[in-house]
């Protein structure tokens, strides 16, 4: 009813600081410092997530759609190469992509449209279909240490469906794909877990009983299948639109997992996934209660937020986002933002997420990125800074190199820095840097210095504060990402102008 409203532009369907009940004290309990967490396949402990050394994890991602479209492969690709891309997601400070697709990339013959291979972008995508692509795409996250939640968002390119099958992409095939998925990344880590299916709606049901409409049978189904191949991923599963009489957004209603959970046959596996979103894609009832935005805390609490107050399972808001624009929507974002726990207080024990989108091209939320696919929405992804949460192991060094330097500290305190540009367009550019802790303890936090050769100057900087006092510029870590294990490292991005200034030495120094 409400995702049909939406004006997705590539035909995707796509702070009041409440805290929750519940809590234990082991909860509440920050992840140990010994080693980053992350490293490994998942599983899930009550309503935790934990890596395969039992460490509590913070899924903190986004979205980036398009293989779910007749692009047959992520958007954006027309203006920039994807390890740029990947790259500014990691310097962000996401740790994790959540990738829709169709069915339609595993049919013979259909190959990726819409990449631009001119000016040394992309080369190595040239020749591939559409899942040898992803390959490359997960191979690179990995790399860089971000996790991917594969999500079948549609049966096919021409649009969302209501249930997990059509007429012409039966549950066989559903279930077919999946396992196909499954098995394609077994043993590489970096894929945690398959999104069954995106937003289910009525008329699918969950605990009805109908073999043909009860989504949580048929996620039971799916879920049981995918573990067969590959028994080491989580399964992620939606909720539907309606449960007995109460109706929210597509995909955003868990009320029936209380009497109906999921029941797999692997044991700690299963992560209940919501959706939610704001006025800028649908009214909704509690938008317009007097008090606003105080009900909304109840609100989540009614649909899915239940499920890991009462330490049932992990909750994973895979989608919500919103254009803005409006004062109910700040208003929303900044409650909702706060509902799911910020990092610094509570660690990993919180409600995991991934914003909708990376992609500007959603019609009625927008995207983290600009229309130009490089500038970033400062003010957007500053409401989401708070609960951000810390990279994984990384497979290798994704970013590349592109000059460096190293210094500051001595003894068992010391950290290095790179400098890469991710994107240079004459009148400005892009760049990431990469701290890391070369160092055998902790720190608790950093501070990177340069200085340009020319005029350049900073315009806008992310996951990190600055001062520019002539050529020379000072830049700061974030309060969510100064503590860096030994070994571990952390990532900042900023804008910069004009372009086509040489790489300047860094100078790093632990805090």
């Amino acid at each position: 009813m409400f995702r049909s409203l939406r004006k997705v532009l590539c035909a995707a369907a796509a702070a009041l600081l409440v805290p929750l009940a519940g809590a234990t004290a082991a909860h509440a309990a920050a992840p140990s410092a010994a080693a980053a967490p992350g490293a490994g396949y998942w599983h899930t402990s009550g309503r935790q997530i934990l890596d395969a050394a039992g460490q509590p994890v913070r899924i903190a991602g986004i979205n980036w759609f398009g293989f779910e479209t007749s692009n047959h492969v992520v958007h954006g690709l027309w203006s920039r190469d994807y390890k740029s891309m990947i790259d500014q997601m990691k310097s962000l400070g996401y740790n994790t992509i959540r990738l829709p697709y169709s069915d339609d990339i595993f049919k013979a013959g259909t190959v990726p449209n819409s990449i631009d291979f001119s000016g040394g972008k992309n080369t190595d995508l040239q020749g591939l279909d559409s899942l040898q692509v992803m390959d490359k795409l997960v191979a690179y996250a990995g790399q860089d240490g971000l996790k991917v939640i594969l999500d079948r968002h549609r049966p096919d390119s021409a649009g969302q469906s209501a249930l997990w099958y059509t007429s012409s992409v039966p549950e066989s095939t559903w279930i077919a794909d999946l396992k196909s998925l499954a098995n394609r990344y077994r043993g590489q880590d970096t894929v945690i877990g398959i999104d069954l299916h995106n937003e289910p709606h009525d008329p699918a049901c969950w605990g009805c009983g109908d073999q043909a409409t009860d989504w949580r049978l048929a996620a039971q189904r799916a879920g049981n299948a995918v573990l067969s191949v590959n028994p080491d991923l989580l399964i992620f599963v939606e909720g539907v639109q309606s449960y007995n009489g109460v109706s929210g957004w597509w995909g955003g209603n868990l009320m029936g997992v209380a009497q109906y959970p999921v029941q797999l046959s692997v044991a700690n596996r299963v992560v209940y996934s919501a959706h939610d979103y704001a006025t800028s894609v649908a009214q909704q009832s509690w938008f317009s209660d007097p008090s606003f935005p105080a009900n909304m805390p109840g609100v989540w609490d009614k649909y899915w937020g239940y499920i890991f107050k009462q330490d049932i399972a992990p909750v994973w808001v895979g989608e919500f986002g919103t254009t803005l624009q409006s004062t109910v929507d700040q208003k929303w974002l900044a409650a909702l933002v706060g509902y799911l726990r910020p990092t610094s207080t509570y660690g990993a024990d919180a409600f995991q997420w991934t914003f909708w989108s990376w992609n500007p091209n959603s019609g009625d939320t927008g995207g983290i990125l600009k229309d130009d696919w490089t500038t970033v929405d400062t003010v957007k992804d500053g409401y989401l800074a708070s609960i951000k949460a810390p990279l994984f192991p990384g497979t290798g060094t994704g970013g590349g190199t592109g000059g460096g330097g190293t210094g500051g500290g001595g003894g068992s305190a010391s950290c290095s820095a790179t400098y890469t540009v991710s994107s240079d367009w004459g009148s400005g550019f892009n760049a990431d840097v990469k701290v890391t802790n070369t160092g055998t303890a902790a720190i608790g936090g950093w501070k990177v210095t340069w200085t340009w050769s020319g005029s350049q100057k900073v315009t806008s900087m992310w996951n990190a504060s600055y001062t520019q006092t002539g050529s020379t510029v000072t830049a700061v870590n974030a309060d969510h990402n100064g503590t860096v294990a030994a070994g571990g490292s952390a990532s900042f991005g900023f804008g910069g102008a004009p372009g086509g200034g040489a790489v300047p030495a860094l100078t790093c120094t632990a805090t």
